[in-house]
């Protein structure tokens, strides 16, 4: 794949190919980001396919193509707008993701302009808004026209949508009599939770993160549906001019300002690279509370007349750069931690943050894990994030790659807040107050209330409905909670009593919201499609702790019917027959043992468990084939050495010719397999006459078969 190949390393071939491939991707992912407005690469997947593509064209020039992404600007105007050309092409920044770049920004404009290093040169630095970029004409002081940025040279005629925003002049006063002010449409974070809020209670569609709503939101072709969205707008730039707005960047966006626009006031002048970085820090630090998304920070050479002598490359001026926060972090303010019980009673703690937007998600939400994760301690009791603590009122830094849940990184102490305290777990579930112990050697405390907790309880019969446990067709998370909420259903037993209870007519639940004659009668017809089970399904839709589908499947086999399987769990104690013939199963280790025994221990889980089964018919587990197997039937114990299997694979051999492999010699002991190293089950075997054999002689028993 050439995709994995490093471009120092390409040949000319693998290069043209790459460079196609790259081609199709950005442009796909143009398409999606500018058109669409349904992003489907992260910041940094898109930047780095960028200097990939711009690795290899400097590599290889003369396999630049004639699509190359290094020459487009956005993506071509959608359909439905009119076009407008823009008298000044709109076109993109160029990006820093180091300090370095930074530093070698100001020696390539020095360089270009032939400024000594020493010799005085100021910038502006301004946040880099996440938003859509608009360009607003202005002809004798009245907005005329308003277009998007489309591929820089043609963009969408959105005027109409334009003037609904609050934040744009219709008239100006004192403005040259032509005048093109470019900025960038966006959405406030408390905004853009409202929109989604009301979204989502109309039932119509849900933004990812503001950027989308705000450019979803500008490109309706009814404009009275933007005038309904909160939509802001910042000013920082210009195009045609009949008049300039003064001699410096920085004088031009006062003047903006003064004409009526909003301009964002964390613009600051830095007399070079070592003040502008400073000025990234610090506007890095407020990102999470600025209340509107940013992605970096702008900085452009303030003198007018030498931005004009330093020009433009083909999509990008010279004299501007836009250095990109790292798209997997951000920091923000802690501002408080709850706890969650899981189906197995876990606590989890979870930060709640102040909305900031990581990799192109809102994030306000993160996973603390554990109380040793929050003391700065991980599973091991090392130290993490060298020891620091996390405290409500912190300062964190949280990270987000891809799917992964975030995360709180790092914490920075100089803000911490001097009231703050330790967080300290409580001994007592939040959601039933039953105490909450921490086992040894356990990461979690776990909430002993059971059935009697209610996030227990729900959690469980989310559990129990899953796609690999009793998958009812129409009755999913959503419903469940509904009908727990209700009081319909309190356990998985009363899911098969609904048509009895409720299905009289079906009125009582046709008339609730969602729910019809058919879809109701849909749904206890699934239920009753479901009274059949197979032996395995069901115990791992019991949500036992420890016990995924793979161990159920194993238990099941081994059982083979419920009858036995339950019979056997509520038996079970360490070191009896019972215990032993569990943990004679492959794949159950001590662990998994102790769980099961304990869930049929507890008298109303037991209770529970058999109101259930009363509604079941549950299918037994298929027994192996073990026609004319030597072994069917008895018991096997392996022990010591074996040299030419490895005692999983024994074990399962044994079991699929019908023999139960325990771990200790007992009466019930068939056959003793001893290898070398053989010690007391060899002598206890010899003391009881059961009968013994090496390796050779197990393989000789059961070649036949």
């Amino acid at each position: 794949m050439t995709a994995d190949i490093k471009p120092e390393a390409l040949s000319a071939a693998d290069a043209a190919a790459e460079l196609k491939r790259l081609a199709a991707l950005l442009h796909r992912a143009n398409t999606a980001y500018h058109t669409e407005d349904a992003p489907d690469l992260s910041d940094a997947d898109y930047d780095a396919l960028k200097r990939r593509n711009a690795a290899i064209e400097a590599r290889f020039p003369d396999l630049k193509r004639n699509d190359s992404p290094s020459d487009q600007v956005g993506a071509d105007p959608a359909e439905g707008f009119s076009k407008v050309t823009h008298a000044v092409a709109m076109l993109s920044l160029a990006n820093a993701f180091e300090d370095a770049d930074v530093v070698e920004f100001d020696l390539r404009v020095r360089k270009y302009l032939n400024i000594a290093q020493d010799a005085p040169l100021q910038f502006t630095a301004e946040p880099k808004i996440d938003g859509l970029s608009l360009s607003l004409r202005y002809e004798n002081g009245v907005l005329v026209q308003a277009a998007t940025r489309g591929d820089g040279s043609v963009g969408e005629n959105v005027t109409a949508n334009a003037r609904t925003i609050a934040d744009v002049p219709h008239r100006l006063t004192d403005a040259p009599d032509l005048l093109e002010v470019r900025g960038e449409v966006y959405m406030s974070h408390a905004d853009f939770e409202a929109l989604n809020t009301r979204q989502s209670e109309a039932g119509q569609k849900t933004f990812a993160n503001p950027r989308n709503a705000a450019a979803g939101s500008l490109r309706q072709l009814d404009s009275e549906i933007t005038r309904a969205r909160p939509l802001r707008f910042f000013a920082y730039a210009w195009g045609a001019l009949s008049e300039p707005l003064a001699d410096t960047q920085k004088g031009a966006i006062d003047r903006l300002a003064a004409l009526g626009f909003q301009t964002n006031p964390l613009t600051a002048l830095c007399d070079g690279p070592d003040a502008m970085i400073a000025h990234y820090r610090t506007i890095e630090e407020q990102r999470a509370t600025l209340g509107y998304d940013i992605d970096g920070v702008v900085y452009k050479v303030d003198d007018l007349a030498l931005q004009g002598r330093l020009g433009f490359r083909s999509t990008t001026p010279r004299w501007a750069v836009a250095h990109k926060f790292a798209a997997e972090l951000a920091w923000t303010r802690l501002e408080a931690i709850d706890i969650q019980v899981g189906r197995t009673g876990a606590l989890s703690p979870v930060a709640r943050l102040a909305p900031v937007t990581v990799g192109g998600v809102v994030v306000s939400n993160a996973t603390l894990h554990n109380e040793d994760y929050i003391a700065g301690r991980d599973n091991k009791g090392e130290t993490i994030r060298d020891g620091k603590d996390i405290r409500v009122g912190d300062w964190v830094q949280v990270y987000r790659a891809g799917d992964v849940i975030p995360k709180v990184a790092d914490v920075d102490l100089s803000k911490r807040p001097a009231d703050s305290v330790p967080f300290e777990m409580s001994g007592f579930c939040p959601e039933c107050q039953s105490t909450a112990l921490r086992e040894p050697g356990d990461a979690v405390r776990r909430c002993t209330g059971g059935l009697i907790c209610p996030a227990q309880a729900v959690e469980k019969m989310k559990h129990f409905v899953g796609r690999a446990a009793f998958d009812i067709e129409g009755l999913g998370a959503k419903q469940v909670e509904q009908f727990y909420g209700d009081e319909w259903i309190k356990e998985p037993a009363d899911i098969f009593t609904l048509r009895d209870r409720y299905g009289s007519g079906m009125q009582q639940l046709k008339n609730r919201e969602g729910w019809g004659d058919k879809s109701a009668a849909n749904l206890f017809d699934a239920i009753d499609d479901k009274r059949q089970i197979g032996l395995g399904r069901l115990i791992f839709a019991l949500g036992i702790r420890h016990v995924g589908d793979s161990s159920a499947n194993l238990l099941a086999t081994h059982y083979q019917s419920w009858n036995a399987f339950s019979d056997a769990m509520r038996n079970a104690s360490e070191g009896n027959a019972e215990w032993d013939d569990l943990l004679s199963i492959d794949g159950v280790g001590a662990v998994m043992a102790h769980s099961l025994v304990t869930t049929f221990a507890q008298e109303a889980e037991v209770a529970s468990i058999d109101r259930l089964v009363a509604h079941l018919n549950i299918e037994d587990a298929a027994a192996p084939d073990t026609d004319g197997s030597p072994v069917a039937g008895k018991t096997v114990v392996f022990t010591g050495t074996l040299e030419k299997m490895t005692r999983a694979e024994a074990k399962a051999r044994a079991e699929s010719l019908g023999a139960k492999v325990s771990g200790s010699v007992s009466a019930k002991t068939d056959i003793l397999v001893a290898g070398p190293g053989a010690g007391s089950k060899a002598r206890k075997a010899a003391d009881l006459g059961i009968e013994t054999l090496d390796e050779d002689g197990w393989l000789d028993l059961i070649a036949t078969t």
